[in-house]
């Protein structure tokens, strides 16, 4: 680091740090986007996927020509990505999912869209699930006017939600559903003798079991559910064991509590210390500091929080839900908006206090050259980081036996623009590196007396936030990005708190391009291209800004920005 009044000059030894940098990018490639050597954690289907226009228009054919409903094209049909996460999932622990792909995911995608339509006449809605790949209907859903069926379902009470269930379905005979669910087997290409039926688990509905398809201990079931006398669902899916689903719910649960208080609490317990020592370091600092960060990550996250639109109307908000959802997002917007905000200004002065400038300021000789610096030196670290965290997804996977499913709530599909979901890189490197490193380092310092411990702390705080990723077991993230936030806390400590946000931007810059990419269309792959090299574009214009501004800027022999050994004490 800088000690503070000298001029902002950095030494870097690129043809080090780029050799290893080569090195991670070839890790990267080999283990995370290769087919044949991509690690078994991180494994998804590449195969091309139909535009939601054409999901719409084959879901509407079959609700018109098969359902035999007349469509309000009047009002905007609904299309969302929807994923068997618990299906997908048991497959990738099973290390089965290349051979249900080869077998069965033609008939019976984990992957779909679901089209929700409106019906004319009657306020009613069909939901229409269609292959992502070929537009074959597989699934659907008829929700009548004033339904109660999603209430009962809703219904947290097991033996409450059975009886509701029941009261839903009307007076219906096990053999009056088998009349009413055989004529649609046959439709659907299926043979009624060669299947075993029975109810659901809650003696509801109707199950038909296919005992000649399995794969592992996954049978294929076609379910069928009723409302008022009717078919209210048809569902063929393979069934998920009943033992993963309990070590599913197990470790989500235990994600719940890690997340909670090992993560939300703490970081809490930050932004309170944050607060106080932005107005005991006030003399070495300056609350001017941070407002335009803290202003664009508010500003991000709300928009973010409005891209996901899609996501809360699939989960059935409307109207004042929705409102409220999104005002009570925004509120936490602004509560994280405001931990960034102290973080900043407290972090700052606790350095600065100690003589060392971590965060260099616009108006101090060599900020535009230190700023093009740090983006170069935040891209290579950015490319180490890449290889590490590839090594280990190979090393777990093979010795714990990590493995990870989908979540339909964070996919590009569910966004209303997803060629601007790599902004949120540009929050996450901002905010985590300015609360858990540029506050979080020295705060733990005055603690601990170590430095070590010191970086150790805020990272495992910071990685307790990512356990509700659907990757388990559910300390997988946490080890991964253990040793991740202890290499970025190494590239602050060394470099300062701009170079450590830049490689934590350019890191998730490029990971989440790929999701981009994985979409196909041509719009998405070039904003995932324009992704990669914001940040490069980004530094040089405050490098030619700052120079223009500041035309006088004396040249000096760069010096190696590391920590005074008095720095820390």
């Amino acid at each position: 680091m800088n000690p503070v009044g000298q001029p902002l000059q950095l030494k870097v030894n690129y043809k080090r740090l780029g050799v290893f940098a080569v090195i991670g990018l070839v890790l990267f490639v080999l283990f995370q986007i290769l087919p044949s050597t991509a690690s078994e954690t991180l494994e998804q289907q590449n195969t091309k996927v139909i535009s939601k226009e054409q999901a719409l228009s084959a879901a509407e054919t079959f609700a018109q020509d098969t359902l035999h409903l007349q469509i309000d094209k009047n009002k905007d049909a609904v299309i969302t990505y929807q994923s068997s996460s618990d299906l997908f999932g048991y497959l990738s622990r099973e290390k089965l999912l290349e051979k249900y792909n080869k077998t069965y995911e033609k008939n019976y995608p984990y992957d779909v869209f679901r089209v929700r339509l409106a019906t004319q006449g009657e306020n009613s809605s069909a939901s229409v699930d269609v292959h992502m790949n070929s537009s074959k209907v597989v699934a659907f859903s008829v929700t009548p006017r004033y339904s109660k069926y999603a209430a009962a379902m809703a219904e947290p009470n097991k033996e409450l939600r059975e009886s509701k269930l029941k009261i839903v379905e009307g007076d219906l005979s096990l053999q009056d559903k088998q009349q009413l669910a055989e004529p649609w087997l046959q439709q659907m290409g299926y043979n009624a003798g060669k299947l075993e039926v029975s109810t659901g688990r809650s003696g509801t509905g109707l199950v038909y079991t296919d005992p000649a398809q399995s794969i592992g201990s996954s049978k294929l079931q076609i379910k069928f559910t009723f409302e008022d006398g009717a078919i209210h669902s048809f569902q063929p899916a393979f069934s998920v064991p009943e033992s993963h689903m309990a070590y599913v719910s197990q470790q989500t649960s235990l994600a719940k509590w890690l997340t909670m208080l090992g993560y939300g609490l703490l970081t809490f317990v930050l932004g309170v210390l944050a607060i106080v020592y932005s107005a005991l370091t006030r003399h070495h600092t300056s609350f001017k500091r941070g407002i335009f960060l803290s202003v664009f990550y508010f500003a991000v996250a709300t928009f973010s929080s409005y891209n996901l639109l899609p996501v809360y109307k699939a989960e059935g908000l409307s109207g004042f839900g929705l409102s409220l959802a999104l005002v009570f997002q925004t509120f936490f917007n602004m509560v994280m908006a405001a931990l960034l905000y102290f973080s900043l200004v407290g972090g700052d002065g606790l350095w600065r206090k100690r003589g060392l400038n971590a965060w260099a300021r616009a108006k101090e000789p060599g900020y535009g050259s230190y700023v093009l610096h740090s983006m170069f030196t935040g891209y290579l670290w950015a490319f180490i980081l890449m290889g590490v965290q590839s090594v280990i997804y190979i090393v777990l996977d093979k010795s714990i036996h990590s493995w990870s499913t989908t979540d339909a709530t964070q996919s590009p599909y569910n966004m209303l623009y997803p060629w601007l979901l790599p902004i949120m890189a540009w929050m996450a490197g901002i905010s985590e590196e300015a609360v858990y490193r540029l506050f979080g380092i020295p705060m733990m310092k005055k603690l601990v007396r170590n430095t070590f411990l010191a970086c150790l702390i805020p990272t495992l705080i910071w990685a307790f936030g990512h356990t509700l990723y659907p990757i388990f077991p559910v300390y997988t993230r946490p080890i991964e990005l253990t040793v991740i936030g202890l290499l970025f806390s190494f590239i602050f400590l060394k470099h300062g708190y701009i170079a450590a946000m830049f490689s934590h931007v350019v890191f998730d810059s490029v990971l989440m391009s790929f999701s981009l990419f994985a979409l196909g269309d041509v719009p998405d792959i070039l904003a995932g291209i324009v992704t990669i090299v914001m940040p490069a574009i980004v530094g040089y214009i405050v490098y030619l800004y700052n120079r223009k501004k500041y035309p006088t800027e004396t040249k000096k022999e760069p010096y190696v920005m590391t920590p005074h050994p008095e720095g820390l004490q």
